[in-house]
């Protein structure tokens, strides 16, 4: 097997939407489609992969420094003692020349190229990827269905309480469970006002989380914690800063419901680090590392079996990110769920055009690879890549 070209392109994914933090009005990400020498049904076998949202996209890293080392590579250094596609000796060969440290955007090209790489394993292997990832990284017994949650509840022009609750409204029609909204960027009495319009709709607290995506201080972050608190909600996420550890053990000092925080991690050694010192409670709060954005899945799997080593669960891994990557590894090493985007960053955002949501659940998908496929319009900007 030999990888014969890696093609990539830039896709917008912007709206009119906002959080606490940044609008996405000029919101792209990176697309890639890794061909090899493989031939099925007259054509080759072809691996595609994309970087999540809030992160642009990679382009310039992708193209100057990743793909020449895996295209100049000697073939049998991207292959397992068998002879098939390895994505872990892949990516070795795209960290090569790299210092450690500086994990910033770097993490997010080469989460790119590892997604489309897994894809194209997993094709070859002609198994879905949540079979491959099981069989080789995981217990072999995946789930066979895996609990996803919707998640919108942006700040947008227009947007007010009536269709906040029509947009949640919608998520429960559709499938889901629990859903997720922004806060911190309003002041406190109007997103509490907000909170309370959704908790209508959804009922009971456990099953709305809010984001505060790192934008309140300590003693904003404190204070709405104390606010919050009385709705008993399922969780409370990234309230602070990602990187301040220091401050995010105060917030959990005060705050005795869930925390969740992650998304913007990405390394083993930054997640380590939060383990360390961010106050995490094993019992509770949830994870969310994205393996799209934190060097794709050969990093996320060590960043696994890290937090397994500190006495957690990856039952409290819930990925950042609603994207088909995820929901293939969350089956696969059994984590607490995946996040799910029906409205937004399309096509990119969401899971496959016939994907039943019931009971808050999605069944482990079907399609070779991750599926990309069965999502006909982020399908055609694939395509064209490389037609």
């Amino acid at each position: 097997m030999k990888i014969t070209a890696v093609h990539e392109g830039a896709l917008p994914i912007s709206s009119s939407i906002r959080n606490a933090w940044i609008d996405f009005g000029q919101m792209d990400c990176s697309i890639v489609a890794v061909v090899s020498d493989q031939v099925r049904d007259g054509h080759p076998v072809v691996g595609y992969g994309f970087n999540s949202n809030g992160r642009y996209s990679q382009g310039e890293i992708i193209r100057k420094r990743l793909v020449p080392r895996l295209l100049g590579a000697d073939p049998d250094d991207l292959l397992d003692d068998s002879g098939g596609l390895d994505p872990g000796r892949a990516w070795d060969v795209m960290m090569r020349n790299e210092k450690p440290g500086g994990h910033g955007e770097r993490s997010v090209a080469v989460g790119v190229i590892d997604m489309a790489l897994w894809d194209l394993a997993a094709k070859l292997a002609d198994v879905p990827l949540w079979r491959l990832v099981a069989d080789r990284h995981g217990d072999g017994d995946p789930d066979p269905s895996v609990a996803v949650y919707a998640a919108g509840g942006y700040y947008q022009p227009g947007k007010g309480l009536p269709e906040l609750q029509d947009e949640m409204r919608g998520f429960l029609d559709a499938g889901y469970t629990r859903v997720k909204m922004k806060i911190a960027g309003a002041d406190l009495p109007t997103d509490l006002r907000r909170i309370e319009a959704v908790l209508e709709v959804v009922g009971d607290g456990s099953r709305l989380a809010v984001d505060a995506n790192g934008r309140l201080d300590r003693s904003e972050a404190i204070r709405y914690g104390e606010a919050i608190s009385p709705y008993g909600l399922a969780w409370y996420e990234e309230p602070s800063d990602p990187l301040d550890y220091a401050t995010h053990a105060a917030i959990s000092a005060g705050y005795d419901g869930p925390l969740a925080t992650g998304e913007n991690l990405f390394s083993v050694q930054d997640a380590r680090n939060l383990i360390r010192y961010g106050g995490m409670r094993p019992d509770r709060d949830i994870l969310q590392f994205d393996p799209a954005l934190s060097y794709g899945l050969v990093e996320y799997l060590r960043t696994v079996d890290m937090i397994r080593r500190h006495g957690w669960s990856p039952r409290s891994c819930l990925p950042h990110g609603g994207h088909q990557f995820a929901v293939h590894i969350a089956a696969a090493l059994k984590l607490g769920g995946n996040e799910s985007y029906p409205n937004e960053f399309q096509p990119a955002g969401g899971f496959a055009d016939d994907a039943q949501i019931v009971d808050g659940r999605l069944a482990a998908p079907d399609a070779p690879g991750i599926g990309i496929e069965r999502k006909a319009e982020l399908y055609r900007a694939m395509r064209a890549l490389h037609s």
